[in-house]
């Protein structure tokens, strides 16, 4: 694997590269508290099946650039990174699949820049704005799950919390939320190491404190007048692990009805961190929907 850090939007992403340089690109986008080593499960597998494969440490994360104040953590800056990140490579339309605020990203990167993308994948968060009217409308369930988030906000004391015994309690928090043997005591090692990099908490933690600070009536970025109205046109797998413990799967079937063409696959079996529990199957079918949608694409 190449690791190469590369400038987009004004910052630098560490980003690992593998995989054909001929072969048609897939970018990951993983979500918190993870970075790029999220997708060790699914790196080798889309190698081997001819593509190449590009995993940023999105901003904040790991050896990512890491901007101090929140408001650099809006979704729409974070799209803008990613979109940045296509162009840098001169690709003209990427597969894009995302879990987690990855997958928020993911959302907002079809949402503005839809002639980007051949493939949007999703990966266990809803369309963005349904999950924050879901919490603004009372959604009971919805809220208690997501009440980490109000902790979130918090100066200082999060960070402290989540740091004490080298981020000990985080890393078990992350494995007793997935599927026994999801992570490894060897995994956790090296995402405590990605955490304890020079301000990376604060700025994952900042990626919460700019969303709840955002109207959710309103768009992500009141200054950008080429968001696009309408449906996504972007083809849309939605892959989704129902033993989730910090989002519904209504919001899951809500998200299925902003975009025009969309599946949504539910994994009986997994958690929240469904790239991890389920790994193969995960593969399978983010692999079958590419194909079909780059059969389709030449047919049409």
């Amino acid at each position: 694997m190449e690791k190469r850090f590369i400038e987009t939007n004004g910052i630098h992403l560490h980003t690992i590269i593998d995989g054909d340089p001929q072969g048609e690109p897939i970018i990951f986008l993983h979500g918190f508290p993870d970075f790029w080593y999220s997708w060790r499960k699914q790196i080798p597998f889309f190698v081997e099946k001819g593509y190449r494969v590009i995993v940023p440490d999105q901003r904040g994360y790991n050896l990512s650039d890491k901007p101090s104040d929140v408001k650099d953590y809006r979704i729409s800056t974070l799209a803008k990174d990613i979109a940045g990140l296509i162009d840098s490579f001169g690709y003209e339309k990427v597969h894009l699949v995302g879990h987690d605020w990855g997958a928020a990203v993911a959302w907002w990167v079809a949402k503005i820049y839809p002639e980007k993308l051949k493939t949007l994948n999703i990966l266990n968060v809803p369309y963005p704005s349904i999950m924050l009217r879901e919490m603004k409308n009372g959604n009971l369930m919805q809220l208690l799950k997501s009440s980490y988030m109000f902790f979130f906000q918090l100066p200082l004391l999060p960070e402290k919390l989540i740091g004490l015994n080298g981020y000990k309690g985080m890393a078990d928090v992350v494995k007793r939320n997935a599927n026994p043997g999801s992570f490894t005591d060897e995994d956790m090692e090296k995402y405590r190491e990605a955490w304890a990099q020079p301000n990376a908490m604060s700025a994952m933690l900042n990626w919460y404190r700019a969303l709840l600070s955002t109207n959710p009536n309103k768009t992500y970025d009141e200054g950008d007048t080429s968001q696009k109205q309408g449906k996504i046109q972007v083809p849309t797998l939605i892959l989704w692990g129902e033993k989730d413990l910090f989002l519904t799967t209504k919001t899951a079937r809500e998200s299925l009805t902003v975009v025009e063409n969309g599946e949504l696959v539910f994994f009986p079996k997994s958690t929240h961190w469904i790239q991890h529990d389920e790994p193969d199957d995960v593969n399978k079918h983010l692999l079958e929907f590419i194909q079909q949608q780059e059969t389709s694409a030449v047919e049409a």
